[in-house]
């Protein structure tokens, strides 16, 4: 807590309305100073907060990443200032009234919505909705792992959620809450700000939902109070922490509560009030003070807040000291994986180069995933209801199951963006490294949480197979085209496409590393050759070659006429197709893999120039050709898909699309004859 915080004195008693009304005038301030935002939710779920906080939630403006506090996850992002309202009347010290006054502007800790690490405190970045709710369950869900292996006496804690309207009605609130009422996730409270407003007016013009009656049907434990009576939400709270279910409880607010003129109204949602509408407010609700004025002993009943969490942590610290767990459970939180991976992974990789293990890489990941699992108990794996095409269990990992939260493989279902989510949710709740799976195309799918999972910088481990036309019969609604370009546009996604089990176990190792980005592993379903000892020109080395983004795995001994570049399953073809230009046309052409496009990039020049050479390029990839002229420049050749594919084993859709060493040798001639 700040110096200012510690000064403060109490000079006259405080009611929790006196408390909710400090945000909403700091809220519609704020909104009104920057002249954009969401002043409605701030105003209309002020009432709820206030009670959460002053009764409930245990958190330490002091420790903001302390393991054991409550989260609170503001899934309704748009009311921001909801959120950097409390923050400052908590103390956090990041976050004085200066701060508030800059909301939305550049540079300031107060962005348009909460973003993980931008400020202390917040714990997921939210804004698009539903994803909050999702991330929330992930949370929910480690907190239950955490436990199971730890014990209660260090990890008994709550997950708490405002949600919207806007949330519940966005698709992955479904996927969401069926997850976590089938898992029993207790320690997960969300609360509805219902208020029947969204953007364009009332709800009723775009859904008859019966909430409730859904969350109900998913297993949770629901209440509905009125949001604005705060014995009556204190009570429901009360309740749904003793219940065995998550719980749902039901606000019916009034969005931009207090103004008299615009209170619930849509007018409210996403503009400011106006000056004639604020004063009539503060009139209103009685707040007598100036613009960003808190008067001291509101504040200091927000900072007694701060104290009492700051007891509860530190009583948990002594628990912690303590505990024979300790050192188990701090390396866990920490999330630093032990040397043993690496080991286990370069005995791997030395093995399989002496067999030439000849593996699809969905397998070859399976294979590492059975070294990796065996030397640490951090992974948690799953997939979307696509297990045994995933290949993401492997021996001894007990599954994850309603009141059964000690073991490391989770049945996601057919929710590849609620898996995607939670999966962040456990991220950053801490304590666990997770990783999943489904069919590259259905990155689709997850792909809003993905692109959060790059934006918060969260090692979060996405298993994709069956990655090309290679998928063979079931057609082009299962095999991906687009989806490579799309990843790799994403920034701070690590997209890792490997051509054999050698890549593949050093593309787990090198997403394991990854601490501050997720990792896409683009794993095939057809058998592909171990390349690495047979067409390199080093033998088995502890160096892992795909560090480095692209390496050269064939150099001819005659200055290259012409430099081949591949991914994955079409890194044969480029050999084949090297081969065939050696032996048939005398051409000597380098053959280089590129497993990964981001890290590619992170090398010296003088590193990429060598290993693209001088020589024309041709890239080769059974996908779209956008990105690859960044590789093979404007003389270049792609030689790789231009449409959808279609429905027939793999190797005659190889042919049919030309997608062979033929097609490779005969553009090659074209480039350089």
């Amino acid at each position: 807590m700040n110096s200012q915080a510690a000064a403060l004195k109490p000079v006259a008693a405080v009611s929790e309305r006196d408390m909710a009304n400090a945000i909403r005038a700091l809220a519609m301030d704020s909104v009104q100073k920057a002249n954009s935002g969401h002043p409605g939710m701030p105003m209309g779920m002020a009432d709820v907060a206030t009670v959460l906080f002053s009764r409930f939630i245990n958190i330490d403006p002091s420790a903001p990443n302390w393991p054991d506090r409550d989260r609170f996850v503001l899934s309704a992002g748009h009311g921001s200032m909801l959120q950097y309202a409390l923050h400052f009347l908590l103390g956090y010290d990041d976050m004085p009234i200066e701060e508030l006054q800059r909301f939305r502007q550049l540079g300031s800790r107060t962005a348009g919505h909460p973003e993980y690490g931008h400020a202390l405190g917040i714990e997921t970045t939210t804004g698009p909705l539903g994803q909050g709710i999702a991330t929330a369950v992930g949370m929910a869900l480690a907190e239950r792992m955490l436990a199971a292996r730890h014990g209660a006496d260090l990890v008994d804690h709550f997950t708490y959620v405002i949600a919207g309207d806007g949330c519940l009605q966005e698709g992955i609130s479904h996927e969401a809450i069926d997850l976590a009422g089938h898992l029993k996730l207790s320690r997960l409270i969300v609360f509805w700000d219902d208020n029947s407003i969204s953007i364009d007016g009332p709800t009723s013009l775009s859904t008859s939902m019966d909430q409730a009656a859904r969350f109900k049907a998913a297993g949770w434990h629901v209440q509905s109070v009125d949001g604005h009576d705060t014995e009556a939400v204190g009570a429901a709270i009360e309740a749904a922490q003793q219940s065995d279910r998550p719980s749902l409880i039901a606000c019916r607010t009034v969005i931009g509560k207090g103004a008299p003129n615009l209170g619930g109204s849509e007018k409210t949602h996403g503009a400011p009030l106006g000056n004639a509408e604020i004063t009539a407010t503060r009139e209103n609700i009685g707040w007598v003070y100036a613009p960003f004025e808190v008067p001291e002993n509101i504040l200091f009943a927000w900072r007694e807040i701060a104290e009492r969490g700051q007891a509860a942590r530190r009583t948990w610290e002594q628990r912690l000291a303590a505990s024979p767990r300790r050192q188990a459970f701090e390396s866990a939180v920490a999330g630093n994986l032990p040397d043993a991976v690496s080991e286990a992974l370069g005995a791997f990789r030395k093995e399989h180069v002496e067999k030439a293990t000849k593996v699809a890489t969905r397998k070859a990941s399976e294979m590492a995933l059975g070294a990796i699992n065996a030397a640490t108990d951090l992974t948690v794996g799953g997939s979307a209801d696509l297990t045994h095409s995933n290949l993401t269990i492997t021996k001894g990992m007990d599954r994850i199951a309603p009141d059964d939260y000690a073991g490391r493989y989770i049945h996601y279902g057919i929710r590849e963006h609620g898996m995607a989510a939670a999966m962040n949710g456990i991220a950053l709740h801490g304590g666990f490294v997770p990783y999943g799976g489904t069919f590259l195309c259905f990155a689709d799918y997850a792909r809003g949480a993905m692109r959060l999972s790059a934006l918060m910088g969260q090692r979060v481990i996405y298993v994709m197979t069956h990655d090309s036309i290679g998928l063979g019969e079931d057609g082009p609604t299962h095999q991906p085209v687009e989806h490579l370009a799309m990843l790799r546009a994403t920034p701070n996604l690590n997209v890792f496409r490997p051509a054999d089990i050698i890549e593949t176990a050093e593309c787990w190792e090198l997403a394991l590393k990854s601490k501050n980005r997720p990792s896409v592993l683009v794993l095939s379903r057809q058998n592909l050759p171990m390349l690495r000892q047979a067409h390199s020109d080093e033998p088995h080395s502890d160096e892992n070659r795909s560090s480095h983004g692209a390496y050269i795995l064939r150099e001819p001994a005659e200055h290259r006429a012409v430099t081949l570049i591949a991914t994955g399953s079409e890194v044969e073809i480029a050999v084949a197709a090297a081969e065939r230009l050696e032996t048939e046309h005398g051409i000597a052409a380098a053959v280089v893999s590129m497993p990964c496009w981001e890290l590619f990039e992170e090398q010296d020049a003088d590193y990429r120039k060598a290993v693209l050479g001088s020589a024309p390029r041709i890239a080769i990839e059974a996908a779209a050709r956008l990105g690859w002229d960044r590789w093979i420049g404007d003389t270049g050749a792609f030689v790789g898909m231009t449409g959808f594919g279609a429905s027939a084993p793999a190797p005659d859709l190889y042919r049919h699309f030309d997608i062979t060493p033929e097609a490779v040798a005969a553009a090659a001639l074209k480039l350089i004859i």
